[in-house]
């Protein structure tokens, strides 16, 4: 993966290569900010907004590391990562929007309604 950066005072371009620890240190930093986000918040529509983000930092990795290893592999995988995040957001916030409708009490603590 490289990026081409042009300086106007000259009249070459010079060339930034991103290398595999760059893709590996965004993704776990992402990683990490959704991991915190889903532990430390009690709002659901955050937690699943932290799970997204968790989903779409081993998307880049996997696109990333399919960059670099000239293969078509990781964007399959994170196609279908990201078609199984849909139907997932669907079906979360259906069942959200459910219980908020029926309690008004968006606490993760204290919902039990699903309980039977």
């Amino acid at each position: 993966m490289s990026f081409k950066i042009f300086i106007y005072p000259r009249q070459e371009a010079s060339e930034i290569i991103v290398g595999h620890q760059f893709v590996l240190l965004i993704s776990a930093s992402m990683f990490c900010i959704g991991t915190v986000g889903f532990l430390i918040r009690k709002n659901p529509l955050i937690m699943f907004m932290s799970v997204e983000l968790m989903l779409n930092s081993v998307n880049f990795l996997l696109i990333g590391y399919s960059n670099f290893l000239k293969s078509m592999d990781g964007q399959i995988f994170a196609l279908i990562i990201m078609t199984v995040a849909a139907a997932e957001v669907v079906v979360g916030l259906a069942i959200i929007l459910t219980i908020f409708r029926t309690r008004h009490d968006m606490d993760v603590d204290h919902i039990n309604v699903l309980k039977g």
